[in-house]
């Protein structure tokens, strides 16, 4: 099964990404990263990536989103994942990239929590 991926661009800057299916490297990675980086490209520099539909993460995918989070760092932007299962959690706590990879709970609690677009 490879990842859905559906893109809400809720304006110039900010986008958020829903992942549905699993985040490996047999899946279609290469489109979603490109996808990603299309927006990044295209000026979004507050992103959230709302897997709550995403039912596995393997290092490949691990790997994608600390790229989304560097390319993001390096224009000042800001990367939130929300609606993390327990096992993807899991992965992003042992591989100690959880102090960079910030997760809420839900939607909301990552749009809100994204800094307040420069005047």
């Amino acid at each position: 099964m490879e990842p859905a991926l559906a893109i809400a661009r809720l304006n110039p800057s900010t986008a958020v990404v829903t992942l549905s299916g699993p985040l490996h490297l047999s899946g279609d990675l290469h489109d979603v990263n490109t996808s990603i980086q299309q927006l990044i490209s295209d000026g979004v520099t507050r992103l959230v990536l709302d897997l709550s539909s995403c039912t596995y993460v393997d290092s490949a995918g691990l790997g994608t989103l600390l790229h989304t989070y560097g390319l993001l760092t390096e224009r000042q932007g800001h990367f939130r994942l929300c609606g993390v299962n327990q096992r993807v959690e899991d992965l992003i706590v042992m591989t100690h990239t959880d102090a960079l990879l910030h997760r809420d709970a839900d939607l909301a609690t990552s749009l809100a929590a994204l800094p307040e677009l420069a005047a």
